[in-house]
């Protein structure tokens, strides 16, 4: 089954944190976190349209600098959010540039800043280019409980963590797949195309199956004769990512939740279990207790990032150790 949205790591993963999530078919992107942006192009990052950050650490939001001069002169906005004082804290970053070339001839540009308390979005703030970015404040969109984002083919979950001040987790879940049979559409006499993007869609509605969905050339075809022969539906993909929390129950529980039979997790893993008094003391993971959560919430893949740069001289015992707590059940499955 093919993805919508193809997930990976913007650098190693004894850089800065950040997970970059490609919507294959929608010329967009999202981003988990903001740290160095270097490993990513300039079109892949004028893809961008949401960041989410986990909380504002510099090694999470330097790359805020980079992805604003390239959006500057684009139509669409870029949204923002990351925890209580956020929007605050992106004014105060825009106010440190001067904009005296900007005017109402400037292309538009316009970022959104919100924050997220750990329940819901509770403060939302515009920056527009042709007013030289100056603060409109405006009510955040209300969304249900537990979610930073929603639209109509995926929603973003959020968690605020501990790590000595609240850190976002996140998980971003597509609410269908939907996948083409190629060899049918063919039997059909239904050309391949853009025009399948918007069926999918209609089916990630819920259109009715009398809905008639254009196919260039041929006509219109009944949404549910093409549901029902040429489109495999099921339960979308979940891609969580979890990066700067305490190890102890109450992140854990939360973690857990958010997590829960994610196709793919992101999960910081830090401090080898030897060195748990550091990682007591910096508030972060080690890497066996991000292979335990990751094998407690029961996830398809896992992927270790966000280690101290004291394991460089050995840079793979981190992910080695998460992968054998990761793996401890299956092997005492196999030895019991």
């Amino acid at each position: 089954m093919s993805w919508l949205v193809q997930s990976r790591l913007v650098n190693d993963p004894f850089s800065d944190p950040g997970v970059y999530l490609d919507f294959s078919y929608g010329r967009r992107a999202i981003l988990f976190d903001l740290g160095d942006v270097g490993g990513l192009s300039s079109r892949e990052l004028l893809r961008v349209s949401h960041v989410f950050v986990s909380h504002t650490h510099v090694d999470h939001v330097a790359g805020f600098d980079r992805l604003f001069r390239l959006c500057l002169h684009r139509p669409s906005p870029l949204t923002l959010i990351g925890p209580p004082g956020f929007a605050v804290q992106v004014e105060h970053r825009i106010r440190s540039f001067t904009w005296n070339l900007l005017d109402e001839n400037s292309v538009d540009f316009c970022i959104r800043a919100m924050d997220y308390d750990g329940s819901r979005l509770v403060k939302a703030a515009e920056f527009h280019a042709r007013e030289a970015f100056a603060r409109r404040d405006r009510e955040p969109p209300a969304f249900p409980e537990g979610i930073a984002w929603m639209e109509d083919e995926f929603k973003v979950e959020a968690a605020a963590l501990d790590h000595g001040i609240p850190s976002l987790a996140f998980a971003l879940r597509e609410v269908l797949q939907v996948n083409v049979w190629r060899g049918v559409l063919g039997e059909m006499g239904l050309p391949p195309g853009p025009w399948l993007n918007e069926a999918k869609r209609a089916v990630r509605l819920g259109l009715p199956d009398a809905h008639m969905v254009t196919v260039p050339t041929e006509g219109s075809i009944r949404l549910g004769e093409l549901r029902d022969r040429a489109l495999r539906v099921a339960p979308g993909q979940a891609v969580a990512y979890v990066t700067d929390a305490a190890p102890h129950a109450e992140n854990r529980a939360k973690i857990l939740r958010l997590a829960q039979k994610a196709d793919q997790l992101f999960i910081e893993a830090v401090f080898l279990e030897r060195d748990r008094p550091l990682a007591l003391a910096s508030h972060h993971l080690t890497a066996w207790d991000a292979g335990a959560i990751a094998r407690e919430a029961g996830v398809r893949h896992v992927t270790p990032f966000h280690h101290s740069a004291r394991y460089l001289s050995e840079p793979d015992v981190l992910r080695e150790e998460l992968f054998e707590s990761f793996d401890a059940a299956d092997r005492a499955a196999m030895t019991g």
